[in-house]
């Protein structure tokens, strides 16, 4: 029986990671650093204190500023989010209806600290639907810990087993899986691979097709 829904908020309920993806590399270029396209995607839900450790590593820089050069790229982000608007996801609305009207829980664990978090689920019309935030300041590691699972399970009072967690990023996906929830992967940039894959409690095209994972 699912008791509650989590779901990622970047790249899942809405449409920021092709910002993310320009953002980073714009960032550190601008502070002589450079980094593939690959290596920006495996960044996506990265939190500390890997998110760090995989920069410097990247760079091959051990004085590398992590707090200076994500500061400037979210300086970009805002500038990209300002001209362009957050778009939502295909189904975001019409999923969370669907579960206020079924009576389950609905929640967010998003790899953004709670002021970003929140501004953004206020602009866009969605953290009225939202029983509990949670968020990257809350927690000692973020993903692909399962820290911010196990906190968000742990606030909502429910087992890990009783909770679905909809993620779009590999990060986010071992995340939620090392937390004992049922994963449900809706890929944004990339498909899950065979590894990833056997994580999945499903991989579903767009956040409705959770409607019938829900009534089966």
């Amino acid at each position: 029986m699912i008791k509650t829904v989590i779901f990622d908020l970047d790249g899942t309920l809405i449409d920021t990671e092709k910002y993310y993806r320009i953002c980073w590399p714009k960032a550190l270029a601008h502070f002589g650093y450079e980094i593939s396209d690959e290596q920006v995607l495996s960044l996506r839900s990265l939190g500390r204190p890997f998110a760090p450790e995989y920069l410097k590593q990247i760079v091959g820089d051990d004085n590398f500023d992590y707090t200076k050069v994500r500061k400037y790229r979210k300086q970009l982000m805002e500038e990209c989010l300002t001209q362009n608007g957050i778009e939502l996801k295909p189904g975001a609305v019409e999923i969370l209806n669907f579960l206020k009207q079924k009576g389950i829980e609905r929640a967010v664990a998003t790899a953004n600290d709670m002021e970003r978090a929140t501004r953004y689920l206020k602009r866009i019309g969605l953290i009225e639907y939202f029983d509990k935030i949670i968020t990257a300041d809350l927690i000692e590691k973020g993903k692909p810990s399962p820290d911010i699972y196990e906190y968000a399970c742990k606030q909502l009072g429910h087992n890990p087993d009783e909770c679905i967690a909809v993620e779009d990023s590999p990060n986010g996906v071992i995340s939620a899986y090392k937390a004992g929830c049922k994963v449900v992967m809706v890929p944004d940039l990339t498909q899950p691979d065979e590894e990833l894959s056997r994580m999945l409690f499903a991989k579903v095209e767009r956040l409705t097709d959770i409607e019938k994972l829900i009534e089966e």
